[in-house]
């Protein structure tokens, strides 16, 4: 006579080997740990990226020292010499040409701890990674994706010193596209670190749900994601060319639903990327689109005989997206203060966390078979 094994109601077993439960859960914890640390780290750089960016900071170093930058100027003298090689670059004969030492002083701190915590992401993610590996934690498919996500972390640094360089050579402000580049590798790096937590925590018995809905599910998620990543996109761009400065109106822009100098650039199309006004303008359009799109999926989700975990996911992206659209027109209104402008910023990567979460866990979802 054999033993047969009950599988709970509204769960199955996964069909195929997992890479993934091939790490003992004992050392998955760890590991998810680990992760979470990267993510929760790119997260407080981005705090302070964004106080850098908003209080005009981010040119006041002029140099990518990434061994001895570590060090602040000590002393009198060394701040003098650091103040002095700010002085020859375009920011300062631009339109800093009265600034003190002090107020130097204060710009070099933002941009300084930005680059501090960058760095420290390096060390919060080899120190681990190497305890781990020496260990023998690691097995193939687990291995590459840690590579894969040291690399982008390096490509972020890379990026990162690209962007201040455009602001260094004959105008007083990086590129826009350099820094949409650089917070879509923030993103990135935060997304896959949360999607690597979420492949550690799966289990052998899966959750079901009718094939249909999980299909949906996957399209709808699609499409928001879609949108949620092309806003993020446009909210770099708005930021570098400091687009939230122009028509502080909402819903109107100066009393029009699409302001005059809307296509004020040849050929069209570039306004949308140039434009800071026309940048605006889409970045308000694609908002509410993406707000639009959200209510769709939420409200199709929880009326559906989905997974609570999925209406759980439903509510909170639908709940966290209508205080960034408020929290994006406070912003607006108030001419971009630090706080606001910081917290928009913030809100947006935590949005895109749980997509990502929600992304995995719709993944995981076992199709029902009919009959």
């Amino acid at each position: 006579m054999h033993a047969t094994t009950m599988t709970p109601p509204g769960t199955e077993p996964a069909a195929t080997a997992d890479w993934r439960l091939e790490i003992a859960e004992a050392r998955r914890r760890p590991i998810r740990i680990w992760l979470w640390c990267v993510a929760l780290t790119t997260l407080a750089v981005l705090v302070v990226g964004g106080i850098t960016r908003l209080t005009l900071s981010g040119l006041s170093i002029v140099e990518w020292n990434p061994i001895m930058g570590v060090i602040p100027p000590l002393g009198d003298t060394a701040w003098q010499e650091a103040f002095e090689a700010y002085q020859q670059f375009p920011e300062y004969r631009t339109w800093r040409g009265a600034m003190t030492l002090e107020e130097f002083r204060f710009i070099y701190f933002w941009e300084y701890l930005h680059r501090l915590l960058a760095r420290a992401i390096g060390l919060v993610f080899l120190v681990p990674f190497v305890v781990f590996w020496l260990k023998g934690w690691f097995n193939r498919p687990l291995l590459r994706r840690a590579l894969l996500l040291f690399a982008l972390g390096a490509m972020q640094g890379v990026m990162g010193w690209l962007m201040v360089a455009s602001g260094l050579v004959d105008r007083p402000s990086v590129s826009h596209y350099r820094l949409a580049a650089h917070l879509g590798l923030a993103f990135m790096i935060f997304g896959f670190a949360v999607w690597l937590t979420r492949e550690l925590a799966v289990d052998a018995v899966r959750i079901t749900v009718a094939a249909p809905i999980r299909r949906w599910m996957s399209r709808g998620l699609a499409v928001v994601g879609t949108l949620l990543v092309v806003q993020i996109v446009w909210g770099a761009f708005v930021a570098g060319l400091r687009g939230g400065k122009y028509y502080p109106t909402f819903p109107r822009m100066g009393g029009r639903w699409v302001p005059p100098e809307l296509l004020f650039l040849d050929p069209a199309a570039l306004n949308f990327v140039a434009n800071p006004i026309a940048v605006q303008w889409a970045h308000r359009v694609i908002g509410t689109a993406l707000l639009i799109a959200t209510v769709v999926v939420t409200t199709r989700v929880l009326r559906a005989a989905a997974d609570p975990r999925s209406r759980a996911f439903a509510a909170a992206l639908l709940a966290g997206l209508a205080i960034q659209y408020v929290l994006g027109v406070l912003t607006l209104v108030n001419l971009v203060p630090v706080p606001l402008g910081v917290t928009h910023q913030v809100v947006a990567l935590v949005l895109f966390g749980l997509w990502v979460s929600w992304i995995h866990h719709v993944r995981e979802l076992q199709p029902k078979t009919s009959g």
